[in-house]
């Protein structure tokens, strides 16, 4: 049974990894679309402050061009997260699937154990019955 124990442990921890990874990118993915959202007000404001909305526009602002290089490289960045999400959020179902089934192989022996148990029980009480009665 201690091997099953362990098995049942290691699933778990598994799973629980698996866990972690799916919130650390879900939160990555939220604070990703925060910055990219704060860069998009910063363009528009410095856009309006210059009066020139074209980046190819040689008096383009500084600050304006250099937000859209970094929310283009966030966008991109979310775009691999999304992808990364998916892939962790299929393997902490399987990590998931994979305890159930551990946890139930383990009660159902261990409720076969108790069977053992008690069928030994009972036979040890009969025994003794029977050399008192004999």
């Amino acid at each position: 049974m201690k091997s099953r124990d362990t098995l049942v442990r290691l699933k778990r921890f598994q799973a629980e990894e698996k866990r972690r990874r799916v919130m650390q990118l879900n939160t990555m993915i939220a604070e990703f679309t925060r910055m990219s959202s704060e860069l998009e007000r910063e363009i528009a404001t410095e856009e309006q402050r210059a009066n020139i909305n074209d980046p190819s526009h040689f008096a383009y602002p500084t600050y304006a061009r250099a937000a859209r290089a970094r929310r283009d490289n966030i966008l991109a960045s979310l775009s691999e997260l999304r992808g990364q999400i998916e892939e962790a959020e299929a393997q902490f179902k399987e990590a998931s699937e994979e305890l159930a089934k551990v946890q139930n192989q383990e009660a159902r022996d261990r409720g076969a154990e108790r069977m053992v148990d008690i069928v030994a029980e009972r036979r040890q009480a009969e025994a003794h019955a029977f050399r008192r009665g004999a």
